[in-house]
Order: C-alpha cells, then structure tokens, then sequence
C-alpha cells in the first residue's frame, strides 16, 4: 500500500509506518484490493488526513469501516458520496443537526465540507470489502487509528471527540478528559426504541445535541467554530 498521506500527518506517524504491524497491515489491503473489489477507491483511504491536517484539527468523528457500496465511501467516517437516500446513519446525524440548530437537513451527504473546518471524520477501520461490513477488521487498521487518536490525545489540547455507538465509545480510554471534550451518544444507525427519542435524550439521537455543545466549547477555548450547516454563513 502506497501511504500518500498530508505532510504534516506523515510527521506525526513516522514512527507509526516502520512498525512490523504497519508492513502487515499494508500488505493486507494490497491482497484485499488486488483480489476483490474494495473501498473506498485506493488513492482514497487516507482522505481524511489529507483533507484536515493535523494542526488543523479541532474534532474527531469515530466511525466504524466504510460503506460496502460501489460508490458510497470516499475515506470519511458518515459520509456518502452516492446521492440519495442517504444511509441511516448519516440520515440521523442530520436530523440530530436539525433538531440542535433549527437548520435545514442538507441536500448532499459528501462531509467534505466538515473536513476542510477541521473535522476528522476517521473510520477505526479505514477499508472494506464490497457488501461485507467489517470484513478488513482484523488487517491492524485499529492498531493505526488508535494511534492516531494517542498523538491527538497527547500533541493536542481543547479537541472535541464525538463517540457514536458502543465500539466508538472504547476510544474514551484513549482520551484524557481533562485535555478535550469527550461525547458520547448511541450510534445513529441503531433503532431508536417504540415511541422514539425526545429532544431532550441526553446520548440519545436525535437530541443529544452534540453539534451545539461541540461549538460552545471551541469558542470557550477562542477556536472557530464549525459550520454544520450546508450553507457557507455560520
């Protein structure tokens, strides 16, 4: 596997690309990818750094794996490059972004637009073969991602974390709470329960108003905030 990954990433995971787990882990994809069709393309895996720079990053999104649709993933956790309807998950982070900012739910799902704010939208696991969900988790690509999130973790302060579902929320154990804001909610994909969610379900979709809290808290620290909007004013 060719890493073509930003400059200042590179940097910071030098150490990361010379470790034996890291050989095996790249060797991996490259048979996967030789040997079934795979996503996101290739020349896309490490797009989530390649879009938000290390120095640049004020939130972490933690996805599981990319989509497992011909066309969908493009290396950003939740986001989808394949039109409408939207997958559930992503379908529900927009309604939670409705309901937190009174905003209109957007018309596309590509969250490249968050990327370039500096939102990392990082997947635990950063391929997958076509119609099979998880089936690339036991190449090492957790390995990587959680040291990903140790070197924002120790080289950074004032980051906010956003924990969507019980896998997502093992990284808490990554986090000093003390340095950054950590939340933590259902995933959005899951079923919510007979009767629905209130606005006021805290950890719950759609009210657990994690777009909102995320904003306070940057501009607590005299960050800009992120537009979660689809519109360019904020």
């Amino acid at each position: 596997m060719n890493v073509e990954i930003e400059s200042s990433w590179k940097e910071q995971l030098a150490d990361e690309f010379e470790k034996p787990y890291f050989k095996q882990l790249s060797d991996n994809v490259d048979r996967a990818y030789k040997d079934n069709q795979c996503f996101p393309p290739i020349n896309l895996v490490f797009n989530a750094f390649n879009l938000c720079p290390f120095h640049k990053v004020k939130v972490v999104i933690i996805g599981q794996d990319p989509y497992p649709g011909k066309g969908q993933a493009h290396g950003l956790s939740f986001s989808f490059d394949g039109g409408k309807p939207f997958p559930r998950s992503l379908n529900t982070i927009f309604k939670g972004i409705y309901h937190d900012l009174k905003t209109p739910i957007p018309t596309s799902g590509n969250l490249t637009r968050w990327a370039e704010q500096g939102v990392l939208l990082l997947n635990a696991i950063l391929s997958v073969q076509e119609k099979k969900p998880a089936s690339h988790r036991k190449f090492g690509w957790e390995c990587f991602t959680d040291a990903v999130i140790e070197r924002l973790n120790d080289e950074c302060e004032g980051l906010v974390f956003m924990l969507w579902g019980v896998k997502a929320c093992t990284k808490a154990s990554l986090i000093d709470a003390d340095k950054h804001l950590v939340l933590e909610a259902r995933h959005p994909a899951a079923r919510p329960p007979k009767g629905g969610y209130t606005d006021q379900d805290e950890g719950k979709w759609p009210g657990c108003k994690h777009f909102s809290k995320a904003n306070e808290y940057l501009c607590e620290r005299e960050k800009s905030p992120i537009n979660w909007k689809e519109t360019k004013e904020l």
